[in-house]
């Protein structure tokens, strides 16, 4: 994996503990949704199609706390809607990095030079900067002219105050493997982010674009080709090499969703983040209430071209820290 040793190191000690404590299903990391509301409107994120009373509210710092602190989980993702437009947002992740969790806040970066001086740069604290292809086609995207140098510069303006800054792509039918190689170049070679996170379109059912979501075999085409040559070596890809093997077909994957649950003002949504199957009130009630052997490719239809990382990556995860050949691969970036 491509986080810092120490997290690595984190992350295994997390994982023998669940081993010794018998545990079957555990929190690897929580997405967590402290507000709907967001600055933009994504063709491809439906976040924004809540009801207007709902996307008025922001969750409360002790309740975002304790549902953290109730599933354990060492890694939280903090995303929405925007997080910055949560008035508390600096609270929260300085309340989580007092309880030693690793943190990546999530954000379209439009409003970080605005917030930026409300953060301090930590170790286990890093922006995690949405960048869905280089100009033409992150604008198209976000559904914003100016988007995309928008971000950039914000992405440069925290690298200058000292944090860490990883991005996430998501990539659509419309995208060829020249388009995924320009954006990783440029963000890896040129921009220098830490870290680079990748993910395959799923069809998420509220969002506006409906049409350009990839299949399976899509997926593994267009990354089998795009990791050609040994190419994703070079690349400082935030997944394990398990993982990157998945997306382009070298191995088969179970979903192991309940290894990223999603936490909201609704309640932790039943699978996960691209499903709602239903929210419950408590962690417990979601590992020992939910039917997982339910969902994931095969079983149900609507998981049939999901490759998502939400449901995928723990399983890689684990798969990585249970052989000591992954693991050796993931540190050599194999």
């Amino acid at each position: 994996m491509a986080m810092p040793l120490r997290q690595n190191i984190r992350l295994g000690s997390y994982l023998l503990k669940q081993k010794l404590l018998r545990r079957e299903k555990f929190a690897l990391l929580v997405e967590l949704e402290p507000l709907f509301a967001c600055n933009l409107k994504c063709a491809g994120c439906g976040k924004i199609a809540q009801p207007a009373s709902l996307l008025k509210q922001r969750m409360p710092v002790a309740q975002a706390i304790a549902a953290i602190e109730e599933s354990g989980a060492p890694m939280v993702s903090i995303a929405g809607g925007e997080p910055l437009m949560h008035p508390q947002i600096d609270e929260i992740v300085r309340e989580l990095l007092r309880r030693r969790k690793i943190i990546f806040l999530c954000t379209n970066a439009l409003l970080l030079p605005k917030h930026l001086h409300r953060f301090t740069p930590h170790r286990n604290f890093a922006w995690m900067v949405h960048i869905d292809g280089l100009r033409e086609r992150h604008d198209a995207s976000v559904c914003k002219e100016g988007g995309f140098d928008a971000a950039v510069a914000a992405i440069r303006q925290a690298q200058a105050a000292g944090f860490r800054v990883l991005t996430n792509s998501t990539f659509f039918s419309t995208d060829t493997p020249a388009d995924v190689i320009d954006v990783l170049d440029y963000l890896n070679d040129e921009l220098g982010v830490d870290n680079m996170q990748i993910s395959p379109a799923y069809a998420y059912g509220k969002a506006p674009d409906q049409e350009h979501w990839l299949g399976v075999e899509q997926t593994r085409a267009l990354f089998a080709k795009t990791f050609a040559d040994g190419r994703r070596k070079k690349w400082r890809l935030n997944h394990s090499p398990v993982f990157l093997d998945f997306l382009e077909g070298k191995r088969e994957l179970a979903c192991t969703a309940w290894g990223i649950p999603s936490y909201s003002l609704l309640g932790w949504q039943r699978p996960c983040y691209l499903l709602d199957d239903g929210y419950v009130q408590t962690y417990r009630e979601l590992i020992e209430d939910t039917d997982w052997s339910a969902y994931g490719r095969g079983t149900d239809p609507r998981c049939a071209n999901c490759m998502a990382h939400c449901g995928y990556e723990p399983t890689a995860v684990i798969a990585t820290m249970g052989s000591l050949r992954e693991s050796l691969r993931a540190m050599i970036g194999g």
